[in-house]
């Protein structure tokens, strides 16, 4: 299962919106924290003040003088939620909000603060979170008074919404703030992106100008990130050029040394069979055609450009002239204007084994047509003869010649073939809409 994108910017984008959406979320829970605790200091601050108030109602002998417990609003009012109470060793005092009755504790005094415990308990006041009988939060604050009969306590509660309320406020405008962050990262995430990946398409185009022959090496300079990987394209650029000129030297001299043997039997063979003096005359033209290929395709040299419709216009011409005993008609559609790359002779070559093809074997007519496809020129060559099998369109791609006795497709469609795959193109065999073999040449277009 890919959980990731195939493309590099899908990945990098994922990535790193997976990073900036834990990120917001990290950020917000931490807001939310430092805003809880500030508010929550203003709430203890306030209860602090309340303690020290009535903690100066404890004697040194632990009485208590309920004169001296003074309530500061809104300790006064009852049923405010706000509230304290002083536990001594012999007596107790509340605030005018209890109304008389405890102030509730989960767990009480006692058991919180019972005398085997008392020593851990802090000198200043601490928290604690309790619920009282309406079921409401309390936050409370606890601190004992050491007397000479034993500690008193003395605790402050305040209703534990004065801190929830202004946080549920201040959260809504704390995600829209975090979202809308959200949003502005993630636009410029995707701008740095663009920008970013903006050399690789710069590298793509001088690999394509490359691989078309304009330009013989890559030529970037930034970002300087790249310059390693452009040195090592380049050096390989270099060792395909070297491999393939030596690849080239050997065809040429096994061309040379294959010329003279075959010349000198061609000879002896004057007045003998003539059936194999063909096949060494065949021979000899496959040498001559792959030695002049080697020295043609030298490495470095860019094919030209050439015109593609006068080319096949010709050819067409010469094609009705040669086949003239034939009723064939040409049903041509000619993009105008198409150029591509590749050597004037070796189109020549190409189109005409192919026309050559069509015409010798149609019945009435043969369409031609051209048009551009993805940088590519496609040349279109049916006709309506008899047409091929599978199995014999996988011969001629073996370049195999399928009748050496008569007018069979010879090895015009396997030169071909080669000579368009030597320029970078292709050459596709199949069946045409009216039964008989459809060629498609597809060579690169000079753009």
């Amino acid at each position: 299962m890919r959980l990731l994108p195939r493309s590099l910017a899908g990945r990098l984008l994922a990535t790193a919106a997976v990073t900036i959406l834990i990120a917001l979320a990290l950020a917000a829970a931490a807001i939310g924290h430092v805003l809880e605790r500030f508010v929550m200091s203003g709430l203890d601050d306030r209860l602090d003040a309340q303690i020290a108030i009535v903690a100066r109602a404890v004697g040194p002998d632990g009485t208590l003088d309920p004169a001296k417990a003074i309530d500061l609003p809104p300790f006064d009012q009852p049923g405010s939620g706000w509230a304290w109470e002083v536990i001594g060793p012999g007596a107790t005092l509340r605030s005018a909000s209890l109304n008389g009755t405890n102030l509730p504790l989960p767990p009480t005094p006692d058991d919180r603060f019972g005398p085997e415990r008392r020593e851990h308990i802090p000198e200043r006041p601490h928290p604690l979170e309790g619920v009282d009988a309406g079921g409401q939060r309390i936050h409370y604050r606890i601190a004992h008074v050491p007397t000479l009969r034993g500690d008193a306590l003395v605790l402050a509660a305040g209703p534990r919404a004065i801190v929830d309320r202004p946080i549920r406020a201040a959260m809504v405008p704390l995600l829209l703030s975090v979202l809308l962050l959200g949003g502005f990262l993630a636009v410029a995430l995707v701008v740095q992106l663009r920008i970013g990946l903006r050399p690789l398409a710069k590298l793509r185009d001088r690999v394509a100008e490359v691989r078309t022959g304009r330009v013989r090496h890559i030529t970037v300079e930034e970002p300087t990130e790249l310059l390693p990987l452009v040195s090592e394209l380049n050096a390989l650029i270099d060792a395909n050029e070297t491999a393939v000129a030596r690849a080239r030297g050997h065809v040429a001299n096994l061309a040379h040394g294959l010329k003279t043997p075959l010349a000198t039997l061609k000879l002896d063979l004057a007045e003998g069979d003539g059936r194999l003096r063909e096949q060494v005359e065949r021979m000899e033209r496959q040498i001559r055609h792959h030695l002049g290929r080697a020295r043609a395709a030298e490495p470095g040299a860019a094919a030209a450009r050439v015109e593609l419709t006068p080319h096949l216009n010709d050819l067409i011409a010469a094609m009705a002239r040669i086949h003239a005993d034939r009723d064939i008609t040409p049903l041509v559609d000619l993009a105008p204007a198409l150029e591509v790359r590749c050597d004037a002779q070796d189109l020549d070559e190409m189109l005409g084994n192919l026309l050559d093809n069509a015409w010798r074997h149609a019945r009435t007519q043969v369409r031609i047509s051209t048009r551009v496809t993805d940088r590519m020129v496609r040349i279109d060559i049916a006709d309506d003869g008899s047409g091929m099998t599978p199995a014999q369109i996988a011969e001629i791609t073996r370049g195999h010649r399928l009748d050496e006795r008569g007018e069979g497709h010879g090895f015009g469609l396997a030169i071909s073939r080669e000579l368009a795959e030597l320029h970078g193109g292709t050459l596709e065999l199949g069946a045409s809409a009216d039964g008989g073999l459809a060629v498609v040449l597809n060579l690169p277009g000079a753009v």
